[in-house]
């Protein structure tokens, strides 16, 4: 998974059955998100390969309004713009002068990235949830209920319940690490914010049904 394609995560082991263990997960995270109305953080993105290898890194800063609102920019050296105002996605590449466009449907917000914008019934109904706590840490480890994602485990570590870091799993045992910072919750956000201008010239790709 490059950086390109990514748009931005451990079980418990105590002697619990694993459907309590999944419903508990998913119920703590749900108490945890459903307040999150706004969010706005500065970010650190590694990709490594499955030997734990660093094979790329980006920084960028990314903004989301709860539900569907959502922009993340990649800073150099791979820059990019994902940006929804929540009815499509628009994924920008100043590099391709590239802009591809989908709907914001299933399957899209079943990215890492989007999917935190999404309503929070969604996301705990599309994933098993399990959770584990440490001091104020709480990570919760997400498998996906669908084949049709673009990663096979999601970890999401809170600290004192503001999200921290995620970090993502694919098939092929590569992972994206996000580290967040400078974070700010539930302030105002200007609606502009989400919504993308097309640049002149560029070249415009439309996936939609």
């Amino acid at each position: 998974m490059s950086v390109k394609k990514t748009l931005a995560a451990l079980a418990l082991t105590i002697a619990v059955p694993v459907a309590a263990l999944a419903s508990e997960g998913a119920d703590r995270l749900a108490r945890i998100l459903e307040p999150l109305e706004t969010y706005e953080a500065r970010f650190e993105q590694l990709i490594l390969d499955a030997s734990g290898e660093r094979l790329q890194q980006a920084n960028g800063r990314m903004w989301l309004s709860r539900p569907g609102k959502f922009r993340w920019e990649v800073d150099a050296p791979y820059q990019q713009e994902v940006v929804s105002g929540g009815n499509e996605v628009y994924l920008y590449d100043p590099d391709l002068e590239q802009v591809t466009v989908q709907e914001l449907d299933q399957r899209v917000t079943h990215t890492p990235a989007l999917l935190l914008s999404g309503r929070t019934g969604e996301l705990t109904e599309s994933y098993e949830v399990s959770h584990q706590q440490q001091g104020d840490n709480e990570t919760f480890r997400l498998v996906p209920k669908s084949n049709d994602t673009l990663f096979e485990e999601l970890q999401m570590t809170f600290r004192g319940q503001q999200l921290a870091a995620l970090q993502m799993t694919d098939s092929t045992g590569q992972q994206t690490v996000i580290e967040f910072s400078d974070v700010r919750m539930n302030h105002d956000l200007d609606d502009g914010r989400f919504a993308f201008q097309i640049p002149d010239g560029a070249d415009v790709i439309r996936d939609t049904h």
